[in-house]
């Protein structure tokens, strides 16, 4: 299956995949965090922003459980968001179905987004000319400290989230990478309890504009805590 490449032009509004991917990158040591279901959570992030853009609905199919059907005739026009509404659209799927289907091919081009951005640097060489690498920093544009500052808020000072940051903060907390922002969020009770409760659909007030997408990102977030202990074992 084909995404985006790097030669598309960048749209105006980072995506939520984007938020939660430039989130779990550690400036320190220049990796992502929580690699192992990194699959899950940006397919996730997808389905959440879908939901939230009014494209994709969630019902009850009895025995089947819970399916994602799309809504509408027509495809967001963002590639990220139209190949997982184009393999929706035939039928509706199980959310697992759907982030095996949609999640690997998902991290490639929302890396190269953030790149065409400046939020990340991408330095590509070879070792002994032969085994390519790939080193990532941090760009100067500032935009992961001002999604830091909105998660903390969030966690620490116990703000009310908007939509979108309380889904890209469920989905990182639900990648098992919390513990891993020590230095920029401190990881206690209290800290641990607000994140369980954006992991829950607990999102306040704002959340009654996000029913769909607060449902959505709970259903996620169930299946990747599964895949993250079956990751771990």
């Amino acid at each position: 299956m084909t995404l985006e490449t790097s030669t598309t032009p960048v749209r105006t509004e980072p995506t939520v995949a984007e938020d939660v991917l430039l989130l779990l990158f550690q400036p320190a040591s220049g990796t992502i965090a929580g690699e192992g279901t990194l699959f899950y959570v940006l397919g996730g992030a997808v389905l959440a922003e879908l939901s939230m853009r009014g494209a994709v609905g969630v019902e009850d199919a009895g025995l089947l459980g819970t399916v994602v059907h799309t809504i509408g005739e027509t495809a967001p026009e963002d590639a990220l968001l139209s190949a997982t509404w184009s393999y929706l659209e035939p039928k509706p799927r199980g959310v697992q179905t759907v982030l095996a289907a949609m999640g690997p091919h998902l991290r490639g081009p929302v890396l190269d987004r953030l790149v065409e951005r400046g939020d990340l640097q991408r330095e590509r060489g070879r070792v002994l000319g032969i085994l390519p690498t790939e080193k990532l920093t941090e760009g100067d544009t500032g935009r992961r400290a001002e999604l830091v500052a909105e998660l903390r808020a969030v966690l620490v000072d116990g703000v009310e989230p908007t939509p979108r940051i309380a889904a890209a903060g469920a989905l990182v907390a639900a990648s098992g990478a919390l513990p891993w922002f020590e230095r920029e969020l401190p990881w206690n009770s209290a800290v641990a309890s607000r994140a369980k409760a954006l992991q829950q659909g607990e999102w306040g007030a704002a959340a009654a504009a996000a029913a769909v997408a607060r449902t959505m990102v709970a259903i996620v977030v169930n299946s990747t805590i599964a895949a993250t202990v079956i990751a771990t074992r």
